[in-house]
């Protein structure tokens, strides 16, 4: 993948990757979000899971946008060709896929980055503005 962010040195001489305006990076788990949910437990029905075509649509249409996509999955390096045959066979657009998410859900991302998070909910669409309440650090 050709980078698409420039380099911007902080206070500290920190340089910190920072994406052009409006391009975004998408994390997007697999199974139970873009295709059937399927547990690392039933490897045998990897390839054959059914895809969600409203999730195939919309992550392709993000990608020719130019956004950047990562699959990001709780399934195992032990997963990668099925995983990489099953997105190409349903005709994903992508620029990686990282294995190894923790499972149990109830994730609380700490970065020094902003991050947003989204539930799946079983509609894929674009995003809208809505004002929520979220946990954030006592400054």
């Amino acid at each position: 993948m050709t980078e698409k962010f420039t380099l911007n040195e902080d206070a500290q001489g920190n340089k910190n990757p920072i994406l052009p305006e409006g391009v975004k990076n998408y994390l997007i788990d697999i199974d139970g979000t873009v295709g059937e949910d399927i547990p690392n437990e039933e490897p045998e029905r990897m390839a054959t899971a059914e895809v969600f075509p409203d999730a195939l649509a919309q992550v392709n249409k993000w990608y020719d946008e130019g956004h950047v996509i990562y699959f990001f999955t709780s399934r195992t390096e032990a997963h990668r060709k099925v995983t990489e045959q099953w997105l190409k066979k349903h005709g994903f657009k992508y620029h990686g896929i990282i294995f190894g998410k923790p499972r149990g859900g109830n994730y609380h991302w700490i970065d020094n980055h902003i991050v947003k998070a989204t539930r799946y909910k079983g509609k894929f669409t674009d995003f809208v503005l809505k004002e929520e309440t979220v946990e954030v650090f006592n400054d």
